[in-house]
């Protein structure tokens, strides 16, 4: 499966709680992105409530997200192999520099 990548921006507040989050979920943002948008294809919908209430959408967002989390340990898809996660920090870092590049 060919790999390519995307830019996502955010607030940088964002950014360092989403990481910070993730990595007590134990994955990284990417992970976590990847997770989330095969489970909207699957689903072919946003797989949480939105509501008006930060804390319901944290909530609710957190147990889909667990559920998603088993019902992929419990499929027959395979982890991502030592190719594929060189493969995708190659491409991270491709990108990083092209940036460096741009800015100077």
């Amino acid at each position: 499966m060919a790999q390519v990548s995307m830019t996502v921006r955010m607030d940088s507040q964002l950014k360092q709680n989403f990481d910070a989050l993730c990595a007590r979920m134990g994955m990284s943002a990417n992970a976590a992105i990847n997770v989330f948008a095969n489970a909207v294809v699957r689903t072919r919908s946003i797989p949480f409530k939105i509501s008006a209430n930060p804390l319901d959408v944290e909530d609710e967002a957190l147990r889909e997200f667990r559920e998603f989390r088993k019902m992929v340990a419990a499929s027959d898809r395979p982890e991502l192999t030592l190719e594929e996660i060189n493969e995708e920090i190659r491409l991270a870092r491709e990108e990083r520099a092209a940036k460096e590049k741009a800015a100077l």
